[in-house]
């Protein structure tokens, strides 16, 4: 990684699809994932679990229902969620166009 890529300027970064949500990544390694999750209105993110990593969302732009366990969650720019290692999560709805930073330690693999 070259020394200009440890900057970023996140809402720069965001691409979207039509068909689906678009997933980026900003930084990988072994310890810690960083990506971007955009999403039109309408579009979703299928509720799944990470076991042996935690992970966040933090809305960089837009508004979404997520779910976290058995709750489902309006959250807009500048609200940060948390889903522990083993906590089924997702994203229920765009509301509308929404950027989101995503991270998680340790990386998944693949």
């Amino acid at each position: 990684m070259v020394t200009q890529d440890l900057i970023q300027h996140v809402p720069a970064r965001a691409a979207f699809a039509t068909a689906k949500m678009t997933k980026l990544d900003c930084f990988r390694s072994d310890r810690l994932l960083v990506g971007l999750n955009c999403f039109e209105p309408g579009q979703e993110q299928q509720v799944h679990a990470h076991n042996g990593a935690d992970k966040f969302y933090f809305v960089v732009a837009g508004k979404a229902s997520f779910i976290l366990g058995n709750r489902t969650i309006d959250a807009q720019s500048g609200d940060l969620l948390l889903a522990p290692a083993g906590l089924p999560h997702g994203v229920a709805r765009a509301l509308e166009r929404t950027v989101v930073l995503v991270g998680m330690a340790p990386a998944p693999r693949g």
